[in-house]
């Protein structure tokens, strides 16, 4: 496995974020989203990285409140400028073509940015919440007492190094699926597993059903959750897909959509 290229990227808000780049000859870059807690230096994101790298280069990044970042996790509301931030790193390094994979919360992320932001060419979301304050699951249930409890966010700290703002949202953020439909023209795959222990599949179509087309659905038998749980042959059917699927689409212009502003988004790698 390649020893990544560090880079220390910041947000338009200010936020320093630890990301590291697998470079690649080809004009397509995979920006790799991790779920909560979770960090792109865990064995689990560093081999879908490598598996990703087999078709492109890859940049992982972890998000505010996360691993070696600063800030705060706002559990999915803010995080789209760290996507933007690691967007704006690959389009500095030529490549020609972005495609987000996120998974669990990075999921959701990857999927607001897409559509709030725009400025890519293909999203992969695995296993997200279509809708948020979803407490069906015991394992929900779990992240929702870590998030909302100042004892949680303390023993999630202490165990996982993750930092979670004090604050509750205000306003609420767009949830996944009030705004999935805003992705189009852009190419968007919803991967949800049936044994999905946190998210049901129903959250799977729920994503798929609001988001426009072009648009692909796969409801993976004997899949579970997020990064864990994909196996290396589920990772390489993605990453043909998104390869597909730019390689079917013109190639986008050079200037960034309307209200972007990327020269306040810089990184030191």
């Amino acid at each position: 496995m390649a020893t990544p290229e560090p880079l220390t990227l910041y947000t338009a808000d200010g936020v320093r974020i630890d990301a590291g780049h697998t470079p690649s000859d080809g004009e397509v870059c995979f920006v790799l989203a991790h779920g909560f807690t979770c960090s792109w230096r865990q064995p689990a994101l560093r081999r879908i990285a490598a598996a990703l790298g087999r078709h492109g280069g890859v940049i992982g990044l972890d998000f505010r409140g996360h691993g070696r970042s600063g800030g705060h996790s706002t559990v999915g509301d803010r995080e789209v400028l760290d996507i933007d931030a690691a967007v704006a790193a690959a389009t500095r390094r030529g490549y020609g073509r972005i495609v987000l994979a996120g998974f669990s919360m990075g999921g959701a992320i990857v999927v607001r940015h897409a559509a709030l932001h725009g400025g890519v060419d293909a999203v992969i979301s695995v296993s997200a919440p279509a809708r948020w304050y979803y407490r069906g699951t015991v394992p929900m249930r779990r992240v929702h007492w870590v998030i909302e409890r100042r004892a949680g966010r303390m023993a999630v700290r202490l165990a996982r190094g993750t930092r979670i703002a004090p604050k509750g949202w205000d306003p609420v953020p767009e949830a996944p699926h009030e705004v999935a439909g805003r992705i189009a023209p852009v190419p968007l795959l919803v991967v949800h597993g049936a044994a999905d222990a946190f998210f049901p599949v129903e959250h799977g179509h729920q994503l798929y059903e609001a988001a426009s087309d072009p648009k692909e659905l796969w409801i993976e038998p004997s899949f579970g959750h997020a990064e864990v749980a994909a196996a290396p042959e589920l990772i390489d059917r993605m990453a043909a897909w998104a390869m597909r699927v730019v390689s079917a689409t013109p190639v986008p212009d050079a200037e960034p959509p309307q209200g972007r502003t990327r020269d306040q988004r810089t990184d030191l790698g």
